[in-house]
């Protein structure tokens, strides 16, 4: 995986990409991911990735992440 995220992080060096916006969009993918897995549930995505429920909404907000990903329950 190190090989991998190191010909990423190259590439997007070579390629221009503002490190703000790389941090932005990983977080992004990150928490997408997270959500995933736990089938939307707010709570148990904030315990997995190690940060309160409340942050994680306000992350949701920022990022503009559809509700798709969040459980209605």
């Amino acid at each position: 995986m190190k090989e991998q995220l190191d010909r990423l992080v190259a590439e997007m060096v070579a390629r221009g990409i503002r490190y703000e916006d790389a941090l932005a969009e990983f977080e992004k993918r990150f928490i997408i991911e997270a959500l995933t897995a736990v089938e939307g549930s707010l709570g148990r995505a904030a315990e997995r990735l190690g940060m309160h429920r409340n942050t994680l909404r306000r992350k949701l907000q920022t990022y503009r992440i559809p509700r798709r990903f969040v459980s209605q329950s």
